[in-house]
């Protein structure tokens, strides 16, 4: 059994380029996601556990994230809402260039609860980052989002990146949990398994022999 973590909820770039400007969220799609957001946080301060609220900020000029400009503002739902600490970044990953690490462990912090956008970009940069530095880490699945692509190298949906991220963070990097199954886990101090890559693998070939 493992011992109740000790967690930090991070709330990700929850800025308004992503309702409605610059890069508006697709899926899930923000009147989900952005609830969520805000119920996860409400329900971390009510049980004791810490709220990191980051904010992107892009070069000056920049078609997204200039700060200053109303894109850059954090959502009012967001802003509105109590935090523990705020960091401004200008890289995916919250780690990057920032106090992040060294303000969690001074606290003895073991988990990170990753909400916010993108599910691929910053998420995932976080994700993977804290996974390397030895933190346990959980990922909101419904309290995040993205959006599509279409580049050189092919196209993919919204929902399509939302997914496999998902899938490959629920594999090795990350527990993918509901808002609901992690607002239940805080009353209850569970904790969420996370998979490994071997038992996905075969898990999606027993499947395909199957069919």
């Amino acid at each position: 059994m493992q011992p109740t973590p000790k967690r930090a909820l991070v709330v990700i770039d929850v800025q308004n380029d992503y309702f409605g400007g610059g890069l508006p969220i697709e899926y899930p799609p923000p009147s989900r996601s952005l609830p969520n957001i805000a119920r996860a946080m409400d329900a971390a301060r009510a049980a004791g556990v810490p709220v990191v609220v980051v904010q992107n900020t892009a070069r000056s000029g920049a078609p997204v994230f200039d700060k200053g400009q109303p894109g850059w503002e954090l959502h009012d739902s967001i802003a509105a809402r109590p935090r523990d600490h705020y960091i401004e970044k200008q890289l995916p990953s919250v780690f990057a260039g920032t106090d992040f690490d060294a303000w969690l462990r001074e606290r003895g912090i073991d988990t990170l609860s990753v909400t916010g956008y993108m599910t691929h970009n910053c998420d995932a940069s976080t994700v993977f980052e804290a996974a390397h530095r030895g933190y346990r880490v959980e990922f909101l699945h419904d309290a995040s989002g993205t959006l599509s692509y279409r580049n050189s190298a092919g196209a993919a949906s919204a929902e399509e990146i939302h997914r496999v991220f998902s899938v490959v963070f629920q594999s090795r990097f990350a527990a993918v949990v509901s808002t609901e199954a992690w607002v239940a886990a805080l009353r209850s101090g569970a904790t969420f398994d996370i998979d490994t890559p071997y038992a996905s693998n075969q898990r999606a070939r027993a499947k395909a022999e199957a069919a």
